[in-house]
């Protein structure tokens, strides 16, 4: 490993920096954070973290000793000034005294010495860095050193690999008797560059920010070479491999085996969004002669634990033809998981006096043999998150096994880790309060850069968590570009699904995405051509696992009198308008069904379809045969649990009502252009946000199918009847 500083750049970082009143020392502190984690083989997703010893002045312009600490679950590689919290030192350091403290006693006490109240909270290793006496303190989970200690003989490998410049704290869970063992063992060895936490991560420190950093980069580095020099030889199983089952056909089938029926909401499911790393990268770990010791193993570090359980869900190839058999395998296989995670919460809350609520028991890691792996989790970040850290996980465990053989921490710490409040802070900023039974208390919110929300607890929330109503569902809209269709998908989003954004043309189907989120997924599809919409449907299931929602609503307009209209206008509008639904619909409901977790398909049917308008025959004779194929789909598929509902919608300003034709038609009628647009009997204008959230409710509307609902205003010819 090698050292990422550059002089320019620090100077650049300082010259930046200085111009917001930000000295040298905390320039140079976000500098080297920035370094250590950009660098996944250091650390990952909001681990990590490091520190700086200051003075200060808090808001009574008193200076005073305080440390600046990395916030709790904050980006080590993005981190700015607001993702330290700055906390007075001494109060901190007098709580050595005590022999244990409660943690959420402790997080109190952190947040009333905060220099500013609205900073977010503390890393859970701020007892650590405020014990130790060095100006600058690192502390990483970095790869190549797990693999060294992550050993039932780590401390004489630890002693081998770094002499006395180390000294080694004996295992205990990450908080306040963590900080307490690292002084003691810091006091008693003086270890001249850090500590290695074992089964945990290694601490550096220096006088600067530069000598820290690279003090890890050195002792990082050593281990790699460690593991360079000592690797034994083992021979990979190569076995001739079948043909396999395409990824597009596999992954709905791992989705919905890893999801399970709300047990509060009768037709709604709790599902999980997948990311997936092919085989080509891990060979050596899929192919061990001892793979299925090392795939049941653990964790290599406690950390990892709230994103991947502690063990990954193990399947067999899938074999092409052979889908079905593949799917009983998995169903079965994650009944087995669930019932092992039941077991190992059902022993350990024992053990802990039974007061803690069980999470969610659906895997988070899921191996296929010969084919690669899939990150699971409530959004499509987490489900990176996941993937990213058993990439880590596999590194990790195949270096350990090189030089020796991987142990990781006990079940009973593994259990302590998952459960521990203050991780899972990490992932939902309410607390479960031990006392309540399942409450919560408020903690600062870093995103919002001050005050508090409340989201579910996963005490109270069975893990998945309630959350925002779409957590976890997959949303595909067709004609994503326009204005109906992006203002969908922006309300889909923002109700928590991940979208999918289809439409002929890309790049403003890009540019709608991009407004979205940095994980809505744009594909071109012509849904006139089948081949077209099938690829988009299997690169969604490639991509996020399948899908829950189709909101199908590309269209255009033709016009002409019934009787004398070109046959081919009439073909080509039924080919957009009907056979487009047509085609999508089949799609989505090939995959839901693979799912066997319902679904829900959602159709634009516009005025047209209950109340043509004259000359519109082109439009609105199609638009008519969708409004009954909506409801041949609830007729046939309501056994499965797929939904199937329209919307009605009537003057929207979109690609199909331009300014041009508004323009046109409020002339004719005599009307403003703000009179024909809200020409209801509510008198408003009804726009595409107001269409957007009609098909929300519906893909809310868990006991609702063969609906149509009207957006219009008030149009009595055109209400249902």
């Amino acid at each position: 490993m090698k050292s990422a500083w550059v002089d320019r750049d620090a100077q650049a970082m300082v010259a930046e920096r200085a111009a917001a009143g930000i000295d040298r020392d905390f320039a140079l502190r976000i500098y080297t954070t920035r370094l250590l984690g950009r660098d996944p083989k250091l650390v990952l997703h909001g681990g990590g973290n490091t520190s700086l010893k200051t003075r200060m002045r808090d808001r009574l312009g008193e200076a005073v000793d305080v440390l600046r600490v990395k916030g709790s679950g904050a980006a080590m590689a993005t981190i700015e000034p607001s993702g330290f919290s700055a906390v007075r030192l001494t109060p901190m350091r007098k709580l050595r005294t005590l022999d244990a403290i409660d943690d959420f006693e402790l997080v109190a006490i952190e947040r009333a010495n905060l220099i500013d109240a609205t900073a977010p909270n503390p890393s859970v290793e701020m007892m650590l860095h405020a014990f130790l006496p060095h100006k600058f303190v690192d502390h990483t989970h970095a790869n190549a050193v797990l693999s060294v200690i992550d050993q039932a003989d780590g401390e004489q490998k630890c002693a081998a690999v770094f002499g006395g410049r180390l000294g080694f704290v004996p295992y205990v869970m990450p908080g306040f008797g963590l900080a307490k063992k690292a002084i003691e063992v810091f006091e008693r060895t003086k270890p001249s560059d850090g500590l290695i936490l074992s089964k945990h991560g290694i601490v550096t420190y220096g006088a600067d920010a530069r000598e820290a950093y690279e003090r890890m980069i050195e002792m990082v580095s050593r281990a790699e070479d460690f593991i360079a020099r000592n690797r034994k030889s083992i021979r990979i199983g190569t076995a001739e491999a079948p043909e396999r089952a395409s990824l597009a056909a596999i992954a709905p089938i791992v989705r919905g085996g890893c999801s399970e029926e709300d047990a509060k909401v009768e037709g709604a499911w709790r599902r999980l969004v997948l990311d997936f790393r092919p085989i080509e990268r891990f060979r050596d770990f899929f192919g061990h002669p001892d793979f299925a010791r090392l795939s049941q193993a653990g964790v290599v570090t406690p950390d990892h634990t709230i994103r991947t359980k502690n063990w990954p869900l193990v399947l067999p190839p899938p074999e092409a033809g052979k889908l079905d058999e593949f799917a009983r395998t998995t169903g079965q296989a994650v009944q087995e998981f669930v019932a092992r995670y039941h077991a190992y919460f059902g022993r350990n809350n024992a053990r802990a006096g039974g007061i803690k609520h069980e999470l969610d028991p659906l895997p988070r890691v899921v191996l296929i043999r010969d084919l690669g792996f899939f990150g699971l989790g409530r959004s499509k970040q987490d489900a990176v998150i996941a993937a990213d850290i058993a990439e880590a996980w596999m590194e990790t465990v195949l270096g350990a096994e090189a030089v020796g053989r991987f142990e990781s921490i006990s079940e009973a710490d593994m259990f302590d880790s998952e459960y521990w409040p203050l991780e899972q802070a990490k992932l939902a900023p309410t607390l479960p309060s031990p006392a309540s039974g399942g409450g919560s208390i408020h903690v600062p919110s870093p995103a919002s850069g001050g005050g508090s929300i409340r989201v579910p607890s996963p005490a109270s929330g069975g893990g998945l968590g309630r959350g925002l109503p779409l957590a976890g569902q997959i949303a595909a809209i067709t004609g994503a570009a326009g204005a109906i269709g992006a203002a969908t998908a922006k309300a889909f989003a923002a109700a928590g699904a991940e979208v999918a954004l289809l439409d002929v043309d890309w790049a403003a189907a890009r540019q709608a995405a991009k407004a979205i989120a940095a994980t809505a997924l744009p594909l071109a599809c012509d849904v006139t051509d089948a081949a077209s919409v099938n690829a988009a449907f299997e690169r969604i299931a490639e991509n996020f696992g399948g899908v829950d929602i189709v909101v199908s609503n590309a269209g255009a307009a033709w016009q002409g009198r019934i009787g004398e209209v070109d046959e081919a206008i009439l073909r080509n509008s039924f080919e957009l308008n009907f056979y487009g639904h047509q085609r999508v619909a089949q799609a989505a409901v090939k995959i839901m069904r693979a799912q066997k977790t319902g679904g829900c398909l959602l159709f634009n049917v516009s005025k047209q379809a209950v109340n043509p308008g004259p000359n519109f025959g082109p439009y609105g004779v199609p638009k008519a045969a969708l409004l009954a194929l909506m409801r041949q789909y609830a007729l046939d598929y309501g056994a499965d649990g797929i939904r199937a509902n329209a919307v009605n919608a009537d003057r929207i300003r979109s690609g199909l009502l331009t300014p041009a034709m508004i323009a046109s038609r409020a002339k004719a009628r005599g009307l403003t252009e703000k009179d024909y647009m809200s020409g209801n009997l509510l008198q408003r204008e009804v726009t595409a946000d107001d269409v957007a959230q009609a098909f929300l409710h519906q893909a809310l509307a868990h006991k609702t199918t063969a609906d149509v609902t009207t957006v219009d205003g008030g149009n009595i010819a055109a209400a249902m009847r």
